[in-house]
């Protein structure tokens, strides 16, 4: 099943528990997929992929109108939008049985109501990014801003901390300590969507991910605000005319707003390090120098006369 649809009905699902909705918004999710299965004309125009996402969505919103809960008609916008055309159907079955099955066992583990299935790095990172999508429908874009700096704090520190890192990152410790962990880190000093972000995080990500995970989220986060992040590595402290000039010229080569999240690493020896998506532009000094050392082994590789030692031999012997 699509990983991004499965995120997101997660966090869905926490909502209609603790309503106690979810056997409720299974059985009208199971009706619209039996109202579409049993229509033929509203088969072919929902699972036609010619057709845009917008015109599908409007179709089954018209069928929906006042006749279904807030939630059931989020699930059906997002399968409609993340799912390919074809299987638009079969996937709304899915989730109403998922719900199904879930309001039969939720009494039981409230903390984790479903056990995710394993997936692959893209996978995983596409059902948390899911999952990230519902939270931020809840949130205001002031929020969002709070909740993508505390993410970024967050994992920088997870980075930082080895022993907080390995213990988030052990697959074999069972999910709900790790969240256990999480939530007596950030408690009350964070947001709630924040601290549900972080908890998914674990549930839904590959254990050794963690950070990666958590980066993501940081970026997911941006972007739901029009913006995009550009982790920045410094020698020293970005004073505010750096970040500002840094800012705008970042903000011209992605063509949208430019996040900056900075980390000071004096290792660099100087300048600094910026990725923005797949673009790494490296200035530092540390970097320099290396590319210095490297030109010069190559020059010398050049010159030397066959069969001579090179200065390091000469040296050792």
């Amino acid at each position: 099943m699509n990983a991004a649809l499965q995120g997101y009905l997660a966090a869905i699902e926490e909502s209609l528990a603790a309503s106690g909705e979810l056997a409720d918004a299974g059985a009208e999710l199971a009706s619209v997929a039996s109202i579409v299965d049993d229509n033929n004309d509203l088969t072919l125009a929902v699972n036609d992929g010619s057709v845009p996402v917008s015109a599908r969505r409007a179709v089954l919103d018209a069928l929906l109108e006042g006749k279904v809960r807030p939630e059931v008609r989020s699930l059906v916008h997002q399968t409609v939008t993340v799912v390919p055309a074809s299987e638009v159907t079969t996937s709304f079955h899915w989730v109403a049985n998922r719900l199904t099955h879930v309001a039969t066992r939720a009494p039981a583990t409230p903390v984790e109501p479903y056990d995710e299935e394993v997936l692959g790095r893209l996978g995983s990172r596409n059902r948390v990014s899911g999952y990230a999508a519902a939270v931020f429908e809840t949130v205001t874009v002031a929020e969002l801003e709070e909740i993508e700096d505390q993410l970024f704090r967050f994992a920088r520190t997870v980075e930082s901390n080895r022993r907080l890192r390995g213990a988030l990152g052990d697959r074999d410790l069972p999910v709900v300590i790790r969240q256990e962990v999480i939530a007596q880190l950030l408690g009350s000093k964070v947001l709630p969507a924040t601290g549900r972000l972080a908890a998914y995080a674990v549930r839904g990500g590959r254990a050794r991910d963690i950070v990666a995970t958590l980066d993501a989220l940081v970026e997911d986060a941006a972007r739901a605000r029009g913006w995009r992040v550009a982790r920045v590595q410094a020698a020293d402290a970005v004073g505010d005319s750096q970040r500002q000039d840094l800012s705008e010229a970042l903000a011209r080569l992605a063509g949208n707003p430019v996040d900056l999240q900075v980390t000071i690493d004096p290792r660099l020896l100087g300048g600094v390090v910026v990725q923005v998506g797949d673009l790494l532009v490296d200035s530092s000094t540390r970097h320099r120098l290396n590319e210095l050392k490297e030109h010069l082994l190559t020059s010398e590789e050049g010159y030397r006369i066959p069969g001579s030692p090179t200065r390091r031999e000469a040296t050792d012997g």
